[in-house]
């Protein structure tokens, strides 16, 4: 299929439709709202429905729905709106049913603002709902990636039984890029487990409710193993030049774009330098971590917040290696000038010990 030019947001739509949704339900904010737009626009063209709801409340309990019967579903929203579905996303992940949504993030805590931030972190992947569940989490730095990210978080939230979000800054939802989508669609398909309103699939329980302390327990375990799994075989990330880097890295989405060109400039000048990019966000790439650990010195985690992310480096590092902490917020966007009079101030440091010339 030929390249085109689009919007990372309208690329969230394009390859959602492809890998199999079939249903769209959502309150419009920005800066995702043209995943709403598009939908409402490609969705009938393919046999799928699209409703603007009330509000988030109500369209989650809709995805609630939809995904029972077996339909491959998603939503769209950023922080106030996620905020809202936050109840509705815990009882799908105890009633196992998969889901998309995609957070294009903005600035908060409140209404905040709509120019880009990264603070959604924490409560989209340390769960954000009550109760003892995780859901699956995948970061995109690129338009392209949003395309082939979309298509693998459907398969990840169907195969898991799982709410999977796309998570993306409000830089990269609304940058244009060129992209190529997959030639080969996806086709609907029930599963199994659904239930479709037949006497066959009557028997079929899905419920978050276990009223005997004991069997809630059992439940909570079975989800854990299955978190387990996830770590084991889901993880995600790039490196990028860490072989030998002595200061690592650490950012995801439109900050790892930045942090690229901070690794380039400061290799020209000779300091050993690389980054590590989590893909996924939940499963966290904490061994990927570690093994850049065992030559690294000092590890930087870079975001547009004041620091939500850096708590997991540190969590994956265990105090093995310093972690330096560098962020923005309220909307603004670092720039690879200011990053690299940090990583430049944290290099001059050690080289006062070790000479860090490759």
């Amino acid at each position: 299929m030929a390249r085109q030019l689009m919007k990372g947001n309208e690329a969230i739509a394009h390859s959602a439709i492809l890998a199999g949704c079939r249903a769209f339900y959502g309150y419009p904010i920005t800066p995702s709202s043209e995943i709403a737009e598009a939908m409402a626009l490609y969705m009938p063209q393919v046999g799928g429905v699209f409703l603007q709801a009330e509000s988030e409340v109500a369209a989650i309990n809709m995805i609630y729905g939809a995904s029972s019967a077996g339909v491959r579903v998603m939503s769209a929203s950023s922080g106030p709106g996620i905020s809202l579905m936050q109840e509705g996303i815990s009882y799908m992940a105890s009633a196992e049913l998969p889901c998309v949504i995609a957070d294009v993030m903005r600035a908060g805590p409140g209404l905040g603002n709509i120019g880009p931030e990264q603070g959604d972190y924490n409560q989209v992947v340390k769960g954000g709902g009550h109760g003892n569940y995780r859901s699956i989490v995948l970061a995109p730095a690129s338009v392209q990636e949003m395309v082939d990210l979309t298509r693998l978080a459907f398969r990840l939230a169907e195969e898991y039984r799982n709410p999977t979000y796309v998570l993306v800054d409000a830089c990269t939802g609304q940058i244009m890029e060129p992209v190529e989508f997959p030639a080969e669609a996806i086709a609907p398909s029930t599963p199994a487990w659904a239930v479709t309103g037949t006497a066959e699939t009557r028997k079929h329980l899905i419920t978050s409710i276990y009223l005997d302390p004991p069997d809630m327990e059992r439940h909570i375990q079975k989800l854990q193993a299955k978190y387990r799994r996830l770590e084991d075989r889901e993880v995600l990330c790039e490196r990028y030049r860490t072989e030998d880097a002595e200061i690592v890295l650490v950012g995801y989405g439109i900050v790892s774009r930045v942090l690229l060109s901070v690794v380039e400039q400061l290799r020209a000048h000779g300091f050993r330098v690389g980054m590590l990019r989590p893909i996924t966000l939940y499963p966290f790439p904490s061994r990927a971590l570690e093994e850049i650990a065992a030559h690294a010195r000092v590890f930087v985690t870079v975001e547009m917040s004041v620091g939500q992310m850096v708590d997991d480096v540190r969590l994956a590092l265990n105090g093995k290696r310093p972690v330096e902490f560098y962020g923005r917020c309220g909307g603004v966007v670092p720039t690879s000038e200011e990053v690299l009079d940090f990583v430049a101030g944290i290099a001059a440091r050690l080289a006062s010990t070790e000479v860090l010339h490759g």
